[in-house]
């Protein structure tokens, strides 16, 4: 099969599995698409599940659907190279069952979610999700509910990567294209700011915590952002999916959190939290980008989930 329709082949695979949840035919799909040893790798709401663990919270549904009967996912993007899809979605619904122990609000969510697929002989065999958590929270009017220990269930140490500088030596050995250079500046900004010359045209979306950089610039704070809270921070790139001008980074936020962070005391305390980064280059330069991070992971290192409550309303899909 031809490189171009492979890929094709996988967005496809990938869109019928998104296409099919809460459908009559979701376990016949299923069946035919995903590997007998399929892994689900992280789950898309994986804080509040640990939250979870051990309460005698009631059961959400399969698919989340018992806690949001009318769910509805509108997908957005999907983008594919070698044996790897990311696709990001909307996940819209109304609250009217239990959601790992938050009971029933009646209001609505409308919340971008990220998988990270890998195929093989045309079956899925891996998936990586993540949910922007505190949007769901924010926009319930909730916080975590408390367990009966009195603790914070602990996010999973996300998945381990590669350096920057260890990443750009092996793409530059590899064979020269449009795609393999985007990889390479994208993963030196882990090391170095872009060229003035792309800086001067490139535009920030979205932040990679929007809820807490929300909060930060209601409160005036902003300049006590995660790279001066983390001064010894040193990224680590898990992933890099190219597609003509477009380029996911899937990396984590690591290091120890000794200065303020929005305002908050430092604690000293060790963070390694998932983020993805999505990218787009027009004539070569990189013109913006759009990063979307494990907020909630960040919060519960830094034993803080009581700022939820302080954050401005949530606009909804934010």
């Amino acid at each position: 099969m031809a490189a171009t329709a492979e890929l094709e082949r996988n967005k496809k695979i990938v869109r019928s599995f998104k296409e099919c949840q809460g459908t009559p035919d979701e376990a016949a799909v299923m069946r035919e698409i995903l590997s007998p040893d399929y892994q689900r790798l992280r789950g898309g709401m994986a804080n509040l599940a640990a939250n979870a663990l051990g309460q005698d919270f009631p059961q959400t549904g399969h698919g989340l659907r018992g806690a949001f009967p009318d769910r509805e996912d509108v997908i957005e993007e999907i983008i594919a190279e070698g044996d790897r899809v990311g696709m990001i979605w909307r996940l819209k619904g109304t609250h009217r069952g239990h959601l790992f122990g938050i009971a029933p609000t009646g209001k609505k969510i409308d919340i971008w979610e990220i998988g990270v697929f890998r195929l093989a002989d045309g079956k899925i065999i891996e998936g990586w999700f993540m949910a922007d958590e505190v949007g769901v929270l924010r926009q319930l009017g909730v916080n975590l509910p408390p367990r009966s220990d009195g603790t914070r269930g602990m996010p999973a140490p996300p998945q381990g990567g590669e350096y920057a500088e260890a990443l750009v030596q092996k793409l530059q050995a590899g064979p020269p294209s449009g795609e393999r250079d985007h990889k390479i500046a994208i993963a030196r900004s882990k090391t170095m700011p872009p060229p003035l010359a792309d800086r001067a045209h490139h535009k920030l979306r979205h932040w990679g915590m929007q809820h807490m950089r929300d909060y930060a610039e209601a409160n005036g704070v902003e300049k006590f952002d995660p790279t001066s809270a983390f001064p010894d921070r040193l990224d680590q790139i898990t992933g890099l999916i190219a597609e003509g001008d477009r380029v996911w980074m899937l990396f984590n936020l690591r290091g120890h959190n000794t200065a303020s962070f929005y305002g908050l005391a430092p604690t000293g305390r060790f963070v390694e939290m998932a983020e993805v980064g999505i990218m787009q280059f027009n004539d070569g330069r990189w013109t913006d980008s759009w990063y979307y991070a494990d907020g909630l992971a960040m919060l519960l290192h830094l034993g803080a989930t009581q700022l939820i409550d302080a954050m401005p309303k949530n606009r909804g899909g934010e």
